[in-house]
């Protein structure tokens, strides 16, 4: 809770450093139950499309209930909360 990952860390972390988008592919086609999915952001912070998460600002709010620290451009702080 509170931190997030890039898709591309996830990929390192799976053994493919250059998998990010498989990363993003294979986290579209899960329910998310149990899963925490919404803590996956891309490098510069920005969050995932609308529709993934079931609509606009789903996954901002999910994160910031999780006292994850936002910009003032609408992007996570990465400096303060990746893994």
């Amino acid at each position: 809770r509170g931190c997030v990952m890039s898709y591309g860390r996830v990929a390192a972390l799976a053994g493919n450093a250059r998998a990010a988008r498989g990363v993003g592919y294979a986290l579209s086609h899960v329910d998310g139950e149990g899963l925490p999915c919404h803590r996956v952001v891309f490098a510069d912070g920005s969050l995932a499309r609308d529709a993934v998460f079931g609509g606009e600002g789903v996954q901002r709010r999910l994160l910031e209930a999780e006292g994850v620290p936002f910009l003032p451009d609408g992007r996570v702080d990465m400096e303060k909360c990746a893994l």
